[in-house]
């Protein structure tokens, strides 16, 4: 993130007072004309666009900068933004979705997730031949996880990652909540079917 994109934040996030109990929509409307009202949606949702970018990158970096860039396009966007039962959050991730899929398509860069940089995850405890056969079948699972088609990937963190239910994801993707679950269904057989071809 860059000095400019931390300062534009910054500012629109400056004197917002802390209403988290605040409806949404509310919210968006009062953004519309007030760009530090954009603030508190900014709060109620940077860390979870944050993870998803970050899980989809696996890059730090990259995950700060495209995140910076998310709010940036929806804030110079708000007034364009209509409510029409979709929530706000899946507009966000939609957002954030163009924009990590246009990273990847950038030929110089590769899809990674590190392990030491996974800060979400307990370390975990035991005995040492316990802690390599946790770390091996992680390994082996976030691999099986970067094999899976782009569309297949995005659903796993959306649903692992940041817990929403299938109604919200279908939003966020386009689908309705039956092909949503329908994916899903899919998308674990083939993962099962992946790491049983490689032992685990």
């Amino acid at each position: 993130m860059n000095d400019r994109d931390q300062v534009q934040i910054a500012s629109a996030t400056r004197q917002v007072p802390r209403t988290d109990d605040e409806p949404e929509a509310r919210l968006v409307e009062q953004a519309k004309s007030d760009p530090q009202a954009f603030g508190v949606l900014y709060e109620r949702y940077v860390e979870r666009i944050y993870n998803y970018i970050f899980y989809r990158t696996g890059n730090q970096q990259e995950a700060e900068d495209l995140t910076a860039k998310t709010f940036h396009k929806a804030l110079d966007h708000i007034a364009r933004y209509d409510n029409r039962g979709v929530p706000f959050s899946a507009w966000l991730y939609r957002i954030a979705h163009n924009l990590v899929a246009n990273w990847h398509r950038d030929g110089a860069r590769r899809k990674e997730l590190p392990l030491e940089h996974q800060e979400h995850v307990a370390p975990a405890r035991g005995r040492p031949e316990q802690l390599a056969e946790v770390t091996e079948e992680r390994e082996a699972l976030l691999d099986a996880i970067r094999r899976l088609p782009s569309d297949r990937q995005q659903l796993i963190v959306l649903k692992f990652t940041d817990a929403l239910p299938n109604a919200q994801i279908g939003d966020i993707m386009g689908r309705s909540e039956g092909a949503i679950k329908s994916l899903y269904h899919r998308t674990l057989i083939a993962l099962r079917e992946d790491l049983s071809t490689r032992g685990f």
